[in-house]
């Protein structure tokens, strides 16, 4: 949210974790160069994971994104209409409310755990967790070969139809 950093060769995870731990932002890392959010997003780069803000990939910049996948981890980091645009570059979108699925997922978890009184340990609730989460990007991405429509509007598919069939179910 207060810039971006590069190096070319390469940045390590974990340094600029502590890096941001001790001064607050990832700005002046040692070894790497200060850069926009809008040159970040023009990088010539595999992935970008729009992380902190809203709307910063738009209909203005979307055109410029190099990245083959836009991972969205923020709330809201795209567009509707920089939707559209990335889509018909062939970038893969993960959508905000697919990525962020884990949190909600595992609070799910800890429910089902506490209802049951039995509780499973770390490396099974990492299973269970992957297993959920690759089962609904493949719904996800399989609505979107299907009916050849973006990412987004795959998971708002699967969603909706959940709902449904679970309104069916129930009555």
């Amino acid at each position: 949210s207060k810039g971006g950093i590069y190096k070319k060769e390469g940045l390590d995870p974990r340094s600029i974790h502590e890096h941001k731990l001790k001064t607050g932002s990832v700005i002046n890392y040692p070894g790497s160069e200060a850069i926009s959010n809008e040159e970040l997003l023009g990088l010539d780069v595999d992935v970008i994971c729009p992380c902190a803000l809203e709307n910063i990939i738009t209909e203005k910049n979307a055109p410029r994104i190099k990245a083959a996948i836009v991972a969205e981890f923020a709330n809201g980091p795209t567009t509707p209409g920089a939707d559209d645009i990335l889509y018909q570059k062939g970038v893969h979108l993960l959508p905000d409310f697919l990525c962020n699925a884990g949190g909600v997922t595992v609070s799910y978890f800890e429910m089902v755990q506490n209802f049951s009184m039995y509780y499973w340990d770390e490396k099974e609730v990492h299973e269970r967790l992957d297993k959920k989460i690759t089962a609904a990007y493949h719904s996800v991405l399989n609505t979107s070969k299907e009916y050849k429509i973006n990412m987004r509007q795959a998971a708002y598919a699967v969603s909706v139809k959940r709902v449904a069939d679970a309104i069916k179910l129930r009555g």
